[in-house]
């Protein structure tokens, strides 16, 4: 497939992949920034780690997977068909919910399709829907994906499929018939199917291969091509772009293929780190050194279910690693009938806060989220604002005005997943015909997206707009102390379900309780910095600036301006999306500020400084300086 344009890659050698191994020190200097706000870095925070941009801000990457059609034929191993669909789903995930990040899926069997070449046209037309985000003001995390090693380890009658590894490695590797036996979720097989776990155990071991370039370490080929592709990335973005690339993710949900007798942790240590690292020294020989690599560990760390690893034997990561990881919920996809609920999720979200603290560097969650049609699909919509809740702050809701320093950082999270083809595929499972795939994202049963194509052409939302389109800090001026937001989304689709607040206002702040009763709001406080960048949140849809109240210690609001110290802005890239821009008019940095978000136009100037009164009493219990 995809062999026009497609330029001879010269024989992998024991040199060739030693040198990509030992550039670090050669690397070039990274571009100039177009955008000086664009680019981002791992930067400390007090006991912790965080992502700054250029002017120095703490930056909450916000958004959506794009997407899950990158492993579909149809789509030729790409997010979308044409650029076109790129700028349709580009616009609309920055119309419809503010996202300022998007993980972007590649295929390594799109860019490699036989052992001596590289697709460039397959990589030109991914810059083309890179893109399409960047130049909407939306950052872009590149994925290496795959699930399950490779689609051509599968029979063309078999219940599952596969995506990653070009064909003729599979050829090389003279696997044995594929079969999970009993699974009930196609990701048993990376437990239980011997094909799928025997091409997985060389990957990691660098087996080396018989192709028709010769003998290669089928792990070399994969950094070798992953570096040709870092190169041709750097040199075909215009500057801007490429500064739109906040790193790279080499290997999507890791699984081991067979511990040989150690444990998780020992395996990680020996074989997973040294493949983060040689994929780090790549990004460096490629031009990439000022750009993190956001590395993942084993897939099953913190499911519920066959845990193993999570890096707690690698020693600390570092600034130049991001630690990367999902977040599924393994009990209620499977055995656990209870609804989620306020504070559900803040015990797994603490533990990733907690292990990237330990590994000196900023924490990601790259993929969460649940079905949207199905088992268990009941509860997803409860199940997603909770994951969302237990991002934003790790505390349950009912406790966070006590005591909100105790939160813990506001996680980076990007959902899986956004796909504007769902279900209108039209996929032929493992090549065959007589198993087309139409529905949901048109791979193993999965149906994940929270938007479609209606028969208009427009994309809309399939899960609430409360849930998704939220505030959060995109770029805070100085360092986050405390953020909570409530966002009343339904227990149920389509408007049903139960209306709760989870984020409850105690009985001795009642000005502040009556101006939130019934209402999404958010609260803000951090410590100001010196920079001279303002701070910035996502401001939903349903927060119309003129029916907006903020109280601050900067200024109490009843409507919010387009100019002043508070005042709401577009979005970058969006006529519809806005921001709330906090820009002090003198600078105190050490000062300690806050923000009360409030979706009611309904506040009076007695209610809101009564409310003013009860946050400054409220800040001085609660945060020094």
């Amino acid at each position: 497939m995809r062999t026009s344009n497609a330029r001879p890659l010269r024989p992998l050698t024991a040199a060739a992949v030693a040198a990509v191994v030992a550039v670090t020190a050669l690397s070039p200097a990274p571009r100039a920034r177009a955008d000086a706000s664009a680019a981002i870095v791992v930067a400390p925070k007090q006991r912790s780690w965080v992502f700054r941009d250029g002017d120095g801000r703490e930056v909450t990457l916000r958004g959506f997977n794009v997407s899950g059609s990158t492993k579909l034929y149809e789509n030729n191993l790409l997010p979308f068909r044409s650029t076109a669909d790129a700028v349709t789903s580009a616009q609309a995930v920055r119309d419809l919910t503010g996202a300022n990040a998007v993980r972007f899926l590649i295929s390594w069997e799109g860019v490699q399709p036989a052992p001596d070449r590289i697709d460039h046209a397959y990589l030109d037309k991914a810059i083309e829907q890179i893109r399409a985000f960047t130049d909407r003001g939306v950052r872009v995390l590149l994925d290496y994906h795959q699930d399950l090693y490779s689609a051509h380890l599968f029979d063309r009658d078999s219940w599952y499929t596969g995506d990653g590894a070009p064909k003729w490695v599979i050829d090389a590797g003279d696997y044995p018939k594929e079969s999970c036996g009993i699974c009930l979720l196609w990701g048993q097989n990376m437990m239980t199917n011997g094909a799928v776990r025997r091409a997985a155990h060389d990957f990691w071991h660098n087996r080396v291969l018989t192709t028709s370039a010769g003998p290669v370490g089928v792990q070399d080929a994969f950094i070798r091509q992953a570096s040709a592709t870092m190169t041709y990335l750097r040199q075909k973005l215009p500057a801007q772009a490429f500064d739109g690339i906040v790193g790279f993710d080499p290997f999507n949900e890791p699984f081991d293929g067979g511990l040989d007798g150690a444990s998780g942790a020992d395996w990680e240590k020996t074989y997973l780190m040294p493949f983060h690292q040689r994929f780090r020294a790549a990004m460096d020989a490629a031009g990439w050194s000022a750009k993190p690599a956001f590395v993942e560990p084993l897939v099953f760390w913190n499911t519920g279910f066959f845990e193993q690893g999570g890096m707690s034997s690698v020693g600390t990561l570092g600034t130049r690693m991001v630690f990367n990881t999902h977040y599924y919920d393994g009990a209620r996809m499977t055995l656990d009938p209870s609804p989620a609920s306020d504070g559900s999720y803040d015990a797994p979200m603490n533990r990733i806060r907690d292990r990237a603290a330990s590994l000196g560097t900023a924490a990601i969650v790259s993929e969460f989220g649940n079905r949207l049609t199905g088992a268990t699909s009941d509860r997803t919509p409860w199940m997603v604002r909770g994951m969302y809740q237990a991002m934003d702050y790790g505390v349950p809701g009912r406790n966070w005005w006590d005591r909100p320093a105790s939160g813990g950082g506001v996680l980076s999270a990007l959902q899986w997943h956004w796909d504007i083809y769902s279900g209108r595929h039209r996929e032929l499972m493992n090549g065959n015909p007589d198993k087309v795939q139409t529905e949901g994202d048109g791979w193993n049963d999965e149906d994940h997206s929270v938007v479609r194509t209606d028969d208009a052409g427009q994309v809309t939302l399939r899960l609430d707009q409360r849930v998704l389109d939220r505030l959060y800090p995109a770029a805070v001026a100085g360092d986050t102390l405390a953020f909570a937001y409530e966002d009343l989304a339904r227990s149920g689709y389509g408007g049903a379900g139960q209306q709760q607040a989870w984020l409850t206002v105690p009985s001795s702040m009642p000005n502040v309780a009556a101006l939130v009763k019934d209402r999404q709001y958010g609260v803000l406080v951090w410590r100001e910095s010196s920079t001279g960048a303002p701070t910035e949140l996502h401001l939903p849809q349903s927060f119309a600036p003129a029916g907006t109240a903020v109280v601050s210690d900067l200024g109490a609001l009843g409507g919010v301006p387009s100019g002043g110290v508070i005042r709401a802005e577009r979005e970058t890239g969006s006529g519809t999306a806005r921001r709330l821009v906090i820009a002090p008019s003198a600078r105190t940095p050490g000062a300690v500020h806050y923000a009360l978000v409030v979706n009611t136009a309904s506040g009076t100037p007695e209610r809101l400084a009564a409310a003013r009164a009860e946050l400054d009493a409220w800040k001085a219990r609660n945060f020094t300086g």
